[in-house]
């Protein structure tokens, strides 16, 4: 207790966040030189204490799923993280592009994206202000990714923005004791390909190693123009030896992608279902044209530095830095701009007087992002107790420029017709304990204190002045028991609060937002045993002022939310594994919910209407999906993955014109691995059909109403649309993997 007071008074002087990891390393060496040999065999993997702070055990009162390295690689060829996750409970994905690389999405018991923690190694993921993740900036990570266990509801303190949904925690590849190296090339419809090398030094002397990866990936996308051109890169360097690793880490993307986030009406969608509107003008000569650069052009770099100390048997530590650098714009082409939005002069030409143009724009993101992890561990044969804190800082830019236009009136080369600036601090402690009362009786606790400090100033993308000063404090207490009939069932229920702040886009459509908060409780039962596993658990979430999709989508396509009061998200969701025969296994998973908000008004033809009780947005009622997995030898496996999505709104009105239907759709997986001793340890062979049926389904769209006050005088009417986002029909991709 005493070094976080010690701590937080250092904060309170300084300026620099450098200072303070440098404060912090000086701790954690001198403690680490105080460590007494042990026995590693009692001990768990170094590599594990990286995310132990925001990972639960098998046995832990958490609704959790936890997937391998050798899970992803199935399937591995080229789709974004959220497309290889769609297949586990309560999760819905979408893509932009309609073919899973580019923009992807994922929403988990129907919460949205912004509501999901995503750590890296222990690190925040999410983006500090909109709260959302870009898995485009990462392409090909999962050639990176050693393990990741995806939480349910409020799940165990994370670092970041709080989980609202589910809490994704991802560790990035473990060290290789052996020499070896990697070359994975995909490719298949929509002209996507993907090329990957990866290669590991093994151990050097015993204690070091050295591992990096290099990734291109290409794709017109099923949608019209969407194309994506992504490149990543990873490069960690490691020293281990038994009771000390640290990790550095660089890693990060480079994505350029057409703009698909515009979406297509219900006509448009039953004749040209991969019609992009994005970049359409007309020409001089009243011709249809599409802008061949309206793009999204995005860098994201990231380096971590991971320390971890066992002590002893008992206790072991962990220390976290990471710095992150984004920058990038989109650019669109926009007709008829009127001059005073970029702060242009009206102008006379032959006397005819200009205030309109044509022009190319481009809006800018560039940002800083500070993270220091700290925690210590104890554990016996009764307790294991963790406690730590997280303090980050975000900086960041928004500005926009005009790069062309027909009229250019009085702008200079990089003008900014808007100045924006935000800065974001956010520090978070902990102290969380499983203890082992007797031998049937587990006990979970979970305290945190998490205090958010957020700023911005000078104008947005309207040219408004843009203001927010905003300080929150949120107290987030989690508990949960885990009762054990007998080796192969266990009983849980879990108690936990959370607390998340608004988006900067939240803000921006109403300065007057609140926080809001949930009360998660969870009821589960586990059994395991050599045939059959199955995992139940019921769950009821109690929302206070939930910020809902409200269905409607911004002019960049960011999804619109609002406060809805008091709501709630009851359901159950039911997983498992049937092991067959030796060779054949079923993998069903379901979830059955109803998710609802208590009360809800709106704006009906001029008259405020309450409609009582309506679903929340974006949250289907029935989500379900299967595997069949059939392996006649030891090299060569066939899956037969499926999943149903049922109905459900995209607003918060149950209007009929909000719907979207249910879909199902099935995939068909098969890898075959030949192992030799000449120059290849093993080649893999690998194909992936989706949607084999040719379902022409939608797994995403938008919702919006206005007023009609001008057709009839006097009269208002509410006019009610809807834009999708369709998904690719039948589809394949084929990969070959050297391994050396």
């Amino acid at each position: 207790m005493k070094n976080l007071f010690i701590i937080l008074s250092f904060l309170r002087r300084q300026e620099s966040i450098f200072s303070f990891f440098f404060f912090l390393f000086l701790n954690i060496s001198s403690f680490a030189q105080q460590k007494i040999e042990q026995d590693s065999t009692k001990t768990e993997q170094l590599d594990e204490v990286l995310v132990k702070a925001v990972r639960v055990r098998a046995t832990s009162p958490i609704t959790h799923s936890n997937i391998t390295k050798k899970d992803l690689e199935k399937r591995n060829l080229g789709q974004d993280i959220p497309i290889l996750l769609n297949f586990l409970p309560s999760v819905v994905t979408t893509s932009d592009a309609g073919a899973g690389v580019g923009y992807t999405g994922i929403r988990i018991r129907g919460v949205s994206a912004q509501s999901t923690n995503i750590t890296i190694n222990g690190i925040p993921y999410n983006d500090a202000e909109s709260l959302g993740t870009f898995w485009v900036d990462l392409p090909d990570f999962t050639s990176s990714v050693e393990s990741l266990q995806l939480q349910r509801g409020v799940g165990t303190s994370t670092n970041g923005s709080g989980a609202f949904g589910a809490s994704i925690n991802i560790l990035t590849d473990a060290i290789s004791e052996k020499a070896n190296a990697e070359i994975s090339n995909s490719f298949g419809s929509y002209n996507t390909r993907k090329h990957t090398l990866k290669f590991s030094t093994g151990k050097l002397n015993n204690h070091f190693e050295i591992a990096g990866r290099l990734s291109q990936i290409k794709s017109d996308g099923y949608i019209d123009r969407a194309t994506s051109d992504l490149k990543s890169y990873f490069l960690q360097a490691a020293y281990v030896e038994d009771n000390t690793l640290i990790k550095a880490l660089v890693f990060g993307g480079h994505e350029i992608t057409y703009q698909a986030w515009n979406g297509i009406d219900a006509e448009t969608l039953a004749t040209d279902r991969t019609f992009n509107p994005s970049g359409i003008y007309t020409n001089d000569e009243g011709n249809i044209q599409f802008y061949d650069n309206e793009v999204d052009n995005y860098k994201q770099d990231h380096y971590q530095l991971h320390w971890n100390e066992r002590i002893n048997n008992n206790w072991s530590t962990n220390i976290g830095l990471n710095y992150t650098y984004g920058r990038g714009f989109f650019e669109q082409y926009k007709e008829d701009q009127d001059f005073a939005d970029y702060n242009f002069e009206e102008i006379t030409i032959g006397g005819e007087t200009i205030s309109t143009t044509d022009l190319i724009r481009r809006r800018w993101l560039d940002n800083d992002f500070y993270v220091v992890n700290v925690n210590a561990n104890y554990k016996n044969d009764k307790i294991d107790f963790i406690f730590g804190g997280s303090f980050s800082s975000y900086k960041g830019d928004h500005f926009g420029e005009v790069i062309w236009a027909e009229f250019a009136s009085n702008s200079q080369i990089r003008d900014r017709y808007y100045d924006g600036n935000s800065k974001k601090n956010d520090f978070s402690t902990f102290a969380k304990a499983t203890y082992r009362l007797n031998e049937k009786i587990s006990l979970y606790g979970d305290l945190q204190l998490r205090f958010v400090d957020y700023k911005t100033f000078g104008t947005n993308s309207n040219r408004e002045v843009f203001m927010i000063n905003e300080n929150y404090k949120f107290f987030n207490p989690k508990a949960g028991i885990t009762y054990k009939l007998n080796n192969k069932n266990h009983l849980y229920f879990s108690y936990a609060r959370a607390n998340r702040e608004p988006s900067r886009s939240d803000f921006k459509n109403n300065l007057n937002i609140k926080p809001e908060q949930l009360n998660d409780f969870e009821l589960g039962w586990r059994h395991t045993n050599n045939k059959f596993k199955i995992n139940t658990n019921a769950y009821f979430m109690l929302y206070n002022e939930q910020l809902v999709l409200t269905g409607a989508i911004s002019d960049v396509g960011t999804p619109i939310r609002a406060n809805n009061g008091n709501s709630y998200r009851l359901g159950l969701e039911v997983d498992a594994t049937i092991q067959v025969s030796s060779k054949f296994a079923i993998q069903p998973n379901f979830t059955i919910s109803s998710n609802k908000n208590k009360e809800t008004f709106s704006q009906i033809d001029g008259i405020l209407v309450n409609l009582g009780k309506t679903n929340i947005s974006f949250s289907p009622q029935i989500v379900a999906a299967n595997a069949l997995v059939f392996q006649p030898n030891e090299n060569l496996q066939f899956y037969l993955l499926s999943k149903y999505v049922g109905e459900q709104f995209m607003g918060n009105t149950d209007s009929e014109v909000s719907k979207l239907e249910s879909y199902f759709v099935n995939d068909l997986s098969i890898t075959y691995e030949i192992k030799t001793n000449s120059i290849f340890k093993s080649i893999i062979f690998s194909g992936l059909v989706n949607n084999i049926f040719g379902e022409k389904y939608v797994s995403n769209g938008y919702y919006f109403t206005y007023n009609d006050t001008w057709s009839v005088p006097g009269e208002t009417t509410t006019i009610e649309g809807a834009g999708y986002y369709p998904q690719a029909t039948t589809n394949f991709l084929l990969g070959l993997t050297l391994k050396f």
